[in-house]
């Protein structure tokens, strides 16, 4: 995902903030969002999740995601 996520970034710009959580080193939150596969992508907006998936998603898919929840 890593290579996805950058190129998304650079798609986006300032318009969306990636983070990237180590799961192994934050089980607590892996535990609150109930994480249960690696990799696991959450939408969040004003600091409520509105979108999750488990596996990979290409940019085109996450871009469409990014864009329905503007």
């Amino acid at each position: 995902m890593a290579p996805i996520l950058k190129d998304l970034k650079d798609s986006v710009g300032e318009d969306v903030t990636i983070i990237k959580v180590d799961i192994d080193k934050n089980p607590q939150a892996a535990q609150h969002y109930q994480v249960q596969g690696v990799p696991t992508l959450i939408l969040f907006k004003n600091g409520k999740p509105l979108w999750r998936q488990s596996g990979v998603v290409p940019k085109a898919g996450l871009m469409k995601v990014i864009n329905q929840f503007k």
